[in-house]
């Protein structure tokens, strides 16, 4: 018999989303179509997850996309994504720090970068380093579709202090200062919609609850649990404060 592969709640999570973050396919679809490029043009998608959004950037606009993921279960779905796609001579895949790969990578022409960790490799960098290390892996004229969390309105202390536990976030006024501040020019940034964002975290709470009642004896059933019951307590807490925002920025000719 077959060992059954290792679950996580990103991993159950990211199998029944489209897109493993608050944001919609479609509004990702836009924003590259933006940027006018096609067939043969690089890029890179940090933080890949179920591969999905390096699927469908690489069929509908021809791109030649290097997916990165630092988490082994989570590579494992994205592997299968990619070949159940036929896609694996336009979407590679590397299991590693993506710092540690970009670091040699020679630039490209587009890096997504949705929800990602320690782009830079400092381990919590600020928006500002997060943003001028990637720009460092950009051809003259390249881009950048960055989306993050975003701080809707000041947060109390606690909810900061526990959702920035990897990464440093800032207000949607932030964000574009910290782009312009590493050398990008803001092309258009906006927030999901909240009911796209309400739509990321109850599918993903819900499908690691079915998961844990489907499977209570699985040794990941109580950290599977735990970890839905901690994003559903942030999510419901920080409702008023946490949204998510995508930015697109193009790194000057």
């Amino acid at each position: 018999m077959t060992p059954r592969s290792p679950m996580s709640f990103q991993r159950i999570a990211y199998e029944v989303r489209e897109v493993c973050n608050g944001v919609e396919l479609a509004a990702l679809e836009a924003a590259i179509a933006r940027t006018g490029l096609g067939e043969g043009a690089t890029a890179i998608d940090i933080g890949t997850g179920n591969a999905t959004v390096a699927i469908r950037m690489a069929q509908k606009f021809g791109l030649a996309v290097a997916a990165i993921e630092l988490d082994p279960v989570m590579a494992e779905l994205a592997r299968s994504r990619i070949e159940a796609a036929g896609a694996e001579d336009q979407v590679s895949l590397t299991v590693a720090p993506a710092a540690e790969v970009l670091a040699r990578t020679p630039p490209v022409d587009l890096i997504m970068a949705l929800g990602t960790t320690n782009v830079s490799g400092e381990g919590r960098p600020t928006p500002e380093a997060g943003f001028v290390a990637l720009r460092r892996r950009l051809k003259p004229g390249g881009w950048l579709l960055w989306g993050d969390v975003v701080w809707r309105a000041e947060p109390p202390a606690p909810l900061r202090q526990i959702t920035e536990v990897t990464n440093l976030y800032t207000d949607d006024a932030g964000w574009r200062a910290a782009a312009v501040a590493a050398g990008f020019e803001v092309v258009d940034g906006r927030l999901s919609p909240q009911d796209v964002y309400d739509a990321y975290s109850g599918d993903s709470i819900a499908a690691a609850r079915a998961w844990v009642e489907a499977n209570p004896e699985a040794p990941e059933a109580g950290s599977i649990r735990f970890n839905a019951d901690r994003v559903q307590a942030i999510m419901e807490f920080g409702r008023d404060y946490i949204g998510f925002g995508l930015y697109l920025l193009r790194n000057p000719v």
